[in-house]
């Protein structure tokens, strides 16, 4: 697609207020493929106030109708699927065929979903001698990032729609003309002007203005838990909504009556999976002693298939991100087994991908997110170890436990401290709540559970 050089708001591509723009890099060929606007604060405060003025309409729209916009816009989606994985391969990098079935594939999913809960949900429910209304909270803004660029989006905007609310979206940086081709569709299945609103630009100056912003009755970030922090800090000063899906460091719990060779080569597929930039990976595989080196051998076999069938990572400063916790795990003792922190190709933000062994709970390998096609391997002598080290971090995002039989791992799993288990490869749900513990985050997407972040209570007693 070509690159807009405006701003969607109310319903129009406007010019940007600021003559600043945005260089969007493939980085595969490290190519600049498009420009779009930095956005300053006045641009946030023009879409915020068109939020503002499509939101008393928006929200008096029947839950039906709305649901039938919710359904064009799935089928704007599912007509330009093509251009959407082509779109996402060409600012993430990420290979065609994943960008089809992932990238593009996985947002129709769920705004097919939305379209069904708004025609189905109850907005309004008889409580004893009460009535009670679910309510749209108001003018939401939407901050997400660039490693699920259309998923991100519409796993916020199609709930908020669904709701009665108005959005404003800010995109990651790196990849907006994703984002701009999602207001396109907005404009194609003739949503109201001012429900949907664009701006792009960085996130310490527009996104910061969006989180700030006195008429935002909701943030909605995915992110970092650093940047996290900063948002829900602005948010609760200001009493507003917040909701937050930050990083994760999850653990792929293999018990020992488990079939090895299964949980060890879906768990490596799991972290090469989108070059590793998935922050619900399973970037730590618990392995008992006594199939350890088994373990490893075969987690290496699988790594080093990938080779070049894996993407780069998003850009140079995420490259660099990432050699050095590949090389901070070598200093501080694990063993390299596959990989490592050479560029495997002269040009492109390739890293290779890279499995550590003999990895201690306590190394920064096993503790901090590195966002990268890393994985670590630990032991454990039984599993009240397996149940600590799994726990043993700031995060609570995800996880996999294996077992020979699932009653097993359900109970295991039961004892993680994290928002979602897939128990044996369990399978990607659009229904299911996806959210973390902990310093993963406040509150969850998708499903009804995603819906209600954007619903506030009202009750009548008679």
């Amino acid at each position: 697609m070509k690159a807009h050089h405006g701003m969607y708001i109310g319903g129009e591509w406007r010019p940007a207020a600021g003559a600043d723009t945005i260089e969007v890099v493939n980085p595969v060929d490290e190519q600049v493929i498009g420009r779009v606007p930095a956005g300053t604060s006045a641009d946030v405060g023009h879409a915020v106030r068109a939020a503002r003025a499509a939101l008393p309409g928006w929200a008096a729209t029947p839950p039906t109708e709305r649901a039938e916009k919710l359904a064009a816009l799935r089928d704007v989606l599912v007509a330009r699927k093509e251009e959407i994985a082509e779109t996402v391969t060409a600012e993430l990098g990420s290979p065609l065929p994943f960008s089809q079935a992932v990238h593009a594939g996985v947002p129709i999913l769920v705004a097919g979903s939305y379209a069904e809960l708004a025609a189905t949900y109850a907005f309004e429910e008889k409580v004893g001698n009460s009535t009670v209304y679910h309510e749209p909270v108001g003018v939401v803004g939407a901050i997400t990032p660039w490693n699920y660029p259309l998923h991100q989006i519409v796993a916020k905007v199609a709930p908020a729609l669904a709701a009665g609310c108005t959005v404003v979206l800010k995109p990651a940086e790196d990849t907006p003309l994703t984002a701009q081709l999602f207001a396109e569709a907005v404009a194609e299945a003739d949503l109201p002007a001012g429900v949907f609103n664009l701006v792009t630009g960085l996130g310490p100056v527009a996104g910061q203005a969006l989180a700030e912003h006195p008429d935002v009755d909701l943030v909605s970030f995915t992110g970092s838990t650093t940047v996290g922090r900063r948002i829900g800090g602005t948010a609760g000063a200001a009493v507003k909504r917040v909701a937050l899906e930050l990083g994760g460091k999850s653990a792929n719990v293999i018990l020992p009556s488990a079939d090895l060779a299964k949980a060890v080569n879906v768990g490596v597929a799991n972290v090469m999976s989108n070059s590793g930039q998935t922050c619900s990976a399973w970037t730590r595989m618990l392995v008992h002693t006594s199939q350890y080196e088994e373990a490893v051998g075969l987690a290496a076999a699988a790594a080093a298939k990938y080779g070049d069938r894996i993407g780069p990572v998003v850009s140079a400063k995420q490259r660099s991100r990432v050699r050095s916790c590949i090389e901070k795990g070598i200093v501080e003792g694990a063993r390299l087994v596959v990989g490592g922190p050479e560029s495997p190709r002269e040009q492109g933000y390739f890293i290779s991908p890279t499995v550590f062994a003999d990895v201690t709970p306590d190394m920064t390998i096993a503790q901090e997110e590195i966002f990268g096609p890393v994985l670590s391997i630990i032991r454990y002598e039984d599993e009240e170890e397996a149940v600590r080290i799994a726990n043993g971090t700031v995060y609570g995002l995800a996880g996999a436990v294996w077992a020979a039989e699932e009653a097993e791992a359900v109970a295991f799993a039961r004892r993680l401290d994290t928002g979602q288990v897939d128990i044996n490869g369990g399978r990607f749900n659009p229904l299911a709540p996806f959210g973390g513990y902990k310093q993963s985050g406040v509150g969850r997407e998708l499903g009804s559970h995603g819906l209600t972040e954007y619903l506030q209570t009202k009750s009548l007693q008679f």
